[in-house]
Order: C-alpha cells, then structure tokens, then sequence
C-alpha cells in the first residue's frame, strides 16, 4: 500500500516537473505537459500522497510514522472513501489511461486500504506506540 501511494507521489511529481504525461491525468484533457495551474494542483497532489504513504505506515504499525494512532486510523478511512471515489472517477474516465491504467489501480489499492483499516494493529512493530495507547 505504501509503495503505491509512493507511486502516485512519483507521479504526480513528474507532472509538477513538467512531464509530458498529461493524458494521463485529469481525464487527459491535457496531452503533453499541463498548464501551470494544474501543475500546481498535481503539486498539492504530491504533499497529500505523501501524507498517505505516512498514514499507511502508521495504520500498519510501522514506528517510521511519527502520527498518533487516532490520526492513523481516521486518515485510513478517509483514503477509503478517497479511493473508491477515484476508482468510480477512473473507469469512467475518457482517458484510456486513466480507465484501462489507473483504474485497476485504484481499484487495487482500494482493496488494500480496506484490509488494512479492518485490520487491528496494537502497537507499531518494534516499539511501544509513541501516543501510549
């Protein structure tokens, strides 16, 4: 799960660099590199996949995220919903990259996020959990 969110941060960072992957993402209404002003939104989109991959680590247990527990669980139901958004958003795209590439993706990672939000992690492996619960 974390290697994907490290994935879309690869990504989405190319996009912000100025990659010429613009079909696909955002419907591939932009072919080559995005304008600026989605540049800055795949940029935003960076800092928050990162954020997940943090929220993953903590959710599974990993002492490598400094997030309280509280945190780790509320942000993996939200990446649930996330998730299921944007496999909806995905397979119904016009993009043949977002239909036939991301959205078996998404559609995975969906799938993980809901074994890991089910699954009941006590304590960060190694460590007692810094929130001391």
């Amino acid at each position: 799960m974390t290697l994907g969110c490290l994935a879309v941060v690869s990504f989405q960072a190319a996009l912000t660099l100025g990659a010429p992957l613009g079909a696909a993402a955002f419907g591939g209404m932009n072919g080559g590199t995005l304008p600026d002003d989605l540049r800055l939104v795949t940029a935003f989109a960076t800092v928050a996949w990162l954020g997940a991959a943090l929220i993953v680590l903590a959710r599974g247990g990993f002492a490598i995220s400094p997030l309280p527990r509280a945190v780790a669980q509320w942000g993996t139901w939200l990446l649930v919903c996330f998730l299921a958004l944007a496999t909806l958003l995905n397979f119904a795209s016009s993009s043949p990259w977002e239909r036939f590439g991301w959205g078996p993706f998404s559609v995975t990672m969906l799938i993980l996020c809901v074994i890991l939000v089910r699954t009941d992690v006590k304590t960060p492996r190694g460590q007692p959990h810094p929130d001391g619960a």
